[in-house]
């Protein structure tokens, strides 16, 4: 017998909750202690998403048919790297810097003096 199309919303829902059951899982295998703040969002996330397919009200905040917003999901990363024993994305707030913004001009050295 033959299912019908998968439904992308609940296909979300799924492997939002799976991300979310994995991430807890790993910290308890590594011994990793998760802050009361981490574990709380972990568990209310959770909930969200099983009452309500979703953790986000807000359209604006992820994108059509995600089960997590965009917020959400780059927590959830930073607590998943916590419990592998990485460190952090968001320890420098650094990110990727583009090409020509702030430092020494392309043009100059650092020690020309611009008069």
């Amino acid at each position: 017998m033959k299912r019908g199309p998968a439904d992308p919303r609940e296909a979300a829902r799924r492997s939002a909750l799976n991300a979310l059951r994995r991430t807890r899982r790993k910290a308890e295998r590594a011994g990793i202690d998760l802050s009361d703040w981490e574990g709380e969002f972990l568990g209310s996330v959770e909930t969200r998403i099983q009452t309500y397919g979703r953790a986000f009200g807000d359209p604006e905040k992820g994108a059509p048919g995600q089960a997590l917003s965009a917020l959400q999901h780059r927590k959830l990363k930073e607590i998943a790297a916590k419990a592998s024993g990485e460190t952090p994305a968001s320890a420098g707030r650094g990110g990727r810097r583009r090409p020509g913004r702030g430092g020494t001009p392309p043009d100059r050295e650092a020690g020309d003096d611009p008069a």
